[in-house]
């Protein structure tokens, strides 16, 4: 076994912009590689055939599924982020939430300092946590 990593698929060719978006937002990151569907392919020319990026570390692969699917993201899987201080985590709550669903707003819920579970606007569910 080589890898395990978490893999996102997007539809309508949002994959470089969720890449771009989430790689500006935590420090760390970056947009490793991308192959792009060509002229004549399946995919439409220019979208995200395959990629994978990191945040802090993490290595993420996604896609731009030229399938319509009847499912997107849920809640049930989510990008976990331990913040270091408020001041992170509410920035990046801010940012993520704008176009977005809060699903538990910030706030104290007894478990850490502060925590919030939102999907971004792309769907893409994630936790902010700041500990104890």
């Amino acid at each position: 076994m080589e890898k395990v990593r978490p893999f996102l698929m997007f539809q309508d060719g949002k994959a470089e912009e969720a890449m771009n978006f989430y790689t500006s937002l935590i420090e760390d990151s970056a947009i490793t590689n991308i192959v792009r569907y060509g002229a004549n392919e399946s995919g439409d020319e220019g979208t995200v055939m395959q990629a994978t990026f990191t945040l802090k570390g993490q290595e993420f692969m996604c896609i731009d599924s030229n399938v319509k699917h009847q499912f997107s993201f849920t809640p049930s899987f989510s990008i976990f982020v331990t913040c270091n201080t408020e001041e992170e985590l509410d920035n990046i709550y801010q940012k993520l939430s704008e176009g977005g669903q809060a699903l538990m707003p910030l706030g104290d819920y007894g478990f850490s300092k502060k925590f919030g579970w939102l999907n971004d606007r792309f769907g893409v569910s994630w936790q902010l946590n700041l500990p104890n």
